[in-house]
């Protein structure tokens, strides 16, 4: 019996990954049942053993692919301890991140989805920004400024993202990434050393 509830759960682990990667890339909309189970290698008969609905599976994969980003944001600030915002920057707005959407941050992907969904949907999306905000903000000094700064910082960073993976000329695509991020690293500079 235990070896059975273990599969189980290694199954549902596995649909629930996979639907994560496939909503960062696809949307929420996208991904079928049918598909999802095949590319984990179990039937369609098998879903309703691990979701309760296409809508349940679909608000934990979105809830999982948001939650996700934070640790790889919090790896990036880590990076340049003296500058945590520029290992941040850097690494958001890179064109690894920018060619794995499975993998990348899913407020990108998200943002029209959630400003549509459901409200479980729209408060994992708002838990993520806020987390997010409170990393960024917490590299800087006055509370009220360093917030300020973030919510900027953070719009740009998701902006550019979501753009530079729309656009279909490559040079304009790096070009988005390069100058925001090169235009948020100033700025962060001129906020760490205002004497400057």
């Amino acid at each position: 019996m235990g070896h059975s509830q273990a599969d189980k759960a290694e199954s549902r682990e596995r649909v629930l990954r996979i639907a994560a990667r496939k909503v960062r890339t696809e949307g929420v909309t996208r991904p079928g049942i049918a598909e999802l189970m095949q590319e984990a290698g179990l039937t369609h008969g098998g879903f309703y053993k691990h979701f309760t609905s296409r809508d349940d599976l679909i608000a934990q994969a979105a809830g999982r692919a948001l939650a996700e980003g934070s640790a790889k944001m919090e790896k990036a600030a880590r990076k340049n301890e003296r500058e945590p915002s520029t290992g941040l920057i850097d690494a958001y707005l890179s064109q690894r991140h920018r060619d794995a959407p499975a993998t990348g941050c899913a407020l990108v992907t998200l943002g029209a989805d959630a400003g549509r969904g459901e409200q479980q949907f729209k408060d994992a999306y708002e838990k993520q920004v806020l987390g997010y905000l409170d990393l960024i903000a917490g590299m800087d000094g006055d509370a009220e400024e360093a917030r300020a700064e973030a919510l900027l910082t953070l719009s740009a960073l998701v902006g550019a993202m979501l753009m530079s993976r729309a656009v279909a000329d490559p040079e304009l695509s790096d070009e988005l990434l390069s100058t925001v991020a090169d235009r948020l690293k100033q700025r962060s500079s001129r906020a760490a050393d205002p004497a400057d």
